[in-house]
């Protein structure tokens, strides 16, 4: 492709989806008791979700500029005219800000950067998006601009069993005030304009489950919307939340089922539940 398609692996796109779309995927950093390994590679959601269970010190970092050059000097020297990175919000990550100083290293007029304002299915749908743009003969500015509309035309929400590792995390923000002490309760949340905020609180997973999909319908109103399902070890509810949806979404292009990898899932602990409505072209 003339122009190419980088990313994170925070992602989370469907299993060959990478590969078939021709998009590199440079992974974060996962570290257990410190001991560092790259997410969805040295660390997966399994190990993950032992780490979490067995309460051990489980952070996360940004891959540095010289990994994310290395990919887009990869990518030039294969024959790329130019390359378009995209990456997790940087409200939640300093990946973009990393990306940004690997463009410097490498060549600015070549590589353009994007922070999504998203991450999971929200980056992977762009990601898809921008290396079909370019697939199909796109210049570099109008795959940067197809990036950032689809990425803009996602609502990601999601549930969680806990808030604990939201908060342990420090990627609560302001989500810490409004439910104050009740930790008892299932919180819902979604993805602001990058930052993850508080959406609504239910008493109980099952309802919590509910309100989900009551909610990701209402988002998908009369488009011919694609979907996102994905969890951390909860296969089974993730499968039983798509084929709710759709059950409810007659006008759906598509579901995939995919299970987060370490770097989010050690901020959103295990069975969470979320999905990603993903609006067409031309659509809000």
């Amino acid at each position: 492709m003339p122009v190419a398609v980088v990313t994170d692996s925070t992602a989370y796109l469907p299993e060959r989806a990478a590969a078939n779309h021709g998009i590199a995927v440079v992974p974060l950093y996962v570290l257990i008791d410190d001991e560092a390994g790259l997410d969805g590679l040295d660390v997966d959601a399994a190990a993950l979700t032992a780490a979490l269970t067995r309460r051990r010190t489980v952070t996360t970092s940004m891959p540095t500029p010289d990994e994310l050059a290395h990919a887009y000097r990869t990518a030039l020297d294969g024959g790329a005219d130019a390359v378009v990175s995209l990456h997790i919000s940087s409200e939640l990550s300093g990946t973009w800000g990393a990306a940004v100083r690997a463009a410097d290293q490498v060549d600015p007029a070549r590589v353009r950067v994007v922070d999504s304002r998203t991450t999971a299915m929200g980056l992977g749908f762009a990601a898809i998006a921008a290396a079909e743009a370019s697939r199909d003969g796109a210049s570099p500015a109008e795959v940067e601009d197809v990036a950032v509309a689809t990425a803009a035309r996602s609502r990601t929400m999601f549930v969680v069993e806990t808030l604990e590792y939201l908060r342990r995390g420090g990627r609560i923000g302001s989500a810490a005030a409004f439910f104050g002490t009740a930790l008892a309760v299932k919180p819902l949340l979604h993805i602001d304009d990058g930052a993850i905020l508080p959406l609504e609180k239910v008493r109980t997973m099952g309802r919590a489950r509910s309100r989900l999909v009551d909610l990701a319908v209402r988002e998908a109103g009369e488009d011919e919307v694609e979907l996102a399902v994905h969890h951390l070890g909860r296969p089974e509810r993730a499968e039983e939340l798509a084929a709710e949806l759709e059950k409810r979404l007659p006008l759906l292009r598509g579901c995939v089922v995919t299970e987060i990898g370490a770097v989010i899932g050690a901020h959103t602990g295990p069975g969470v539940l979320g999905v990603v409505v993903q609006h067409p072209g031309g659509s809000g």
